[in-house]
This record gives structure tokens, sequence and C-alpha cells, in this order.
């Protein structure tokens, strides 16, 4: 609006009132499980109250930025690496609450805090693919074992059912040949006859056996 400006006795200042976004510079630090990490921000705030963000600080964009830097540093060393990497909600909370506490006496609001890159050392990157990778084969491993102990009760089962029938066996060897047959071989190789199959029945069975 119109504002009286008395020459030589008052000065006149422009603050901008809009959202401004400050990009907080990589910060480096020991996370609490004691890994090494840089990790970068943006803040994203705005004057509320232009006479006291002239007046109580002397700079309140510098002022918000070391508070940034400082809030970042700490969220750094109170948090885990896998706070850092998947629970990143909770953090830039946390982060805005520590830069809006004393902001709010410079008559400045923030908005929103994001925390934008974590950057791992290599080491640590190779580690993690490394366990990864461990954690895959032991979820693969696992679930062969499952495979195996259900075909193995299949086959329990089957077993069973064929000694309750004895024709079962000879049926089944039937299909297994039909289904090597499909494949287009030219030879087919039986581990047994089938003769010895049926003398082996009458055997179990007590009849004598056919000449």
């Amino acid at each position: 609006g119109f504002t009286m400006v008395v020459p030589f006795v008052d000065r006149l200042r422009k603050v901008n009132m809009q959202i401004v976004t400050l990009s907080v510079p990589a910060q480096e630090g020991i996370t609490r499980d004691n890994v090494t990490v840089r990790v970068d921000a943006v803040v994203y705030f705005r004057v509320v109250d232009a006479a006291d963000a002239v007046i109580k600080v002397e700079d309140y964009r510098f002022a918000v930025s070391q508070m940034a830097q400082t809030s970042l540093r700490s969220i750094i060393g109170k948090s885990d690496l896998d706070d850092l990497l998947s629970n990143r909600e909770l953090l830039n909370q946390g982060m805005e609450l520590m830069i809006d506490s004393p902001a709010i006496g410079w008559g400045v609001q923030i908005d929103r805090v994001e925390i934008k890159d974590v950057s791992l050392p290599e080491t640590m990157k190779r580690s993690m693919a490394r366990q990864a990778e461990a954690d895959r084969e032991r979820r693969a491993r696992i679930i062969n074992a499952d495979a195996e102990l259900q075909a193995s009760k299949k086959l329990a089962q089957a077993a069973e059912v064929m000694s309750e029938q004895p024709a079962a066996l000879q049926l089944r060897l039937l299909q297994t040949v039909v289904a090597v047959a499909a494949e287009k071989n030219s030879t087919l190789v039986l581990p047994f006859p089938v003769e010895l199959l049926r003398f082996l029945e009458r055997a179990q069975s007590g009849q004598p056996p056919a000449v």
C-alpha cells in the first residue's frame, strides 16, 4: 500500500514476501550407526513480517541458511542410515521444526524442508550390494527347500497310492514313455523291461509266474 517516507529520517527497504527456495549445501557427517554420509537439502520459506525480518536480524536469508545447515548436521548425527534412505518424511518434519522455531522470531515462516540426496562412500555401496545379494540368495534357497519339501510330500502320497494299486506303477511308466516320445527322440531306453514289472507284480501277489 501507500507508505509515507520522511526524507533524511526514514529509510525504505523492500522485502520480498514470496516463497523463497533456499538450497542447503551438502553437509558431511557421521550417522548414529557410524556411517559417513553427505546430505543436501532444500528449504522453502517466506517472510510474514517484513519489519521483524529487517530489524531483528541482520540478514534473514543468511540466518536461515546457517540454521538449515546446522539443523541438517544435527539430523544426520541423530539418525541411522536406514532412516536417511527410507524414512525421509519424518526427518523432514523434524528438520522443519528445528529451523522454524528460531525463524518465527525473525518474521520468517518455514513452509517445507526436503532432503534431496544422500551420498554414500563407495565401500558402503558395495557392502550394501553384497548384503542385498546375500539376502536374495537366502530367500531363493528357502523357496527351493520349501519346494523340495512339498514335492517330497506329494511323492510320498503318490507312492502310497501306487502301493495300493500295483497296476498304477505300470500305467505311470507308460505315461513316462509317452512323454519322452513326444520330445521327438529316435531312441528310447527303459531302465527295465515291462515284463519284469509283471513278474514282480505276480511274485508280490503270490501267483505263480507265467511261463
